[in-house]
């Protein structure tokens, strides 16, 4: 190998080890307690909620985010909400 190519290496196994090094908490005591993505998925299951994965329109895609931030709910929360009431309807 080249000089350059070892020193490539070098720097993306640096850059490798800076993307899964855990954040520092220089960003407040609240990113701190937000939890990974696995204990997240424990606490979903645990809430009996699975990832359910659709392709929607674009628009209605913005009509269900303005209407979630004009009620101020989550997006998923107003997601369900709808979904229930389509289905008590039929």
């Amino acid at each position: 190998m080249k000089k350059t190519d070892l020193e490539k290496n070098k720097a993306s196994k640096i850059l490798g080890q800076m993307r899964q090094a855990p954040s520092s908490g220089r960003f407040g005591s609240a990113a701190a307690s937000v939890p990974d993505r696995r204990e997240q998925r424990k606490i979903d299951q645990a809430n009996g909620l699975v990832p359910f994965a659709v392709k929607l329109n674009a628009d209605l895609v913005k009509q269900l985010q303005a209407q979630a931030e004009q009620e101020g709910v989550a997006l998923p929360d107003l997601v369900d909400r709808v979904i229930r009431a389509g289905l008590l309807a039929k």
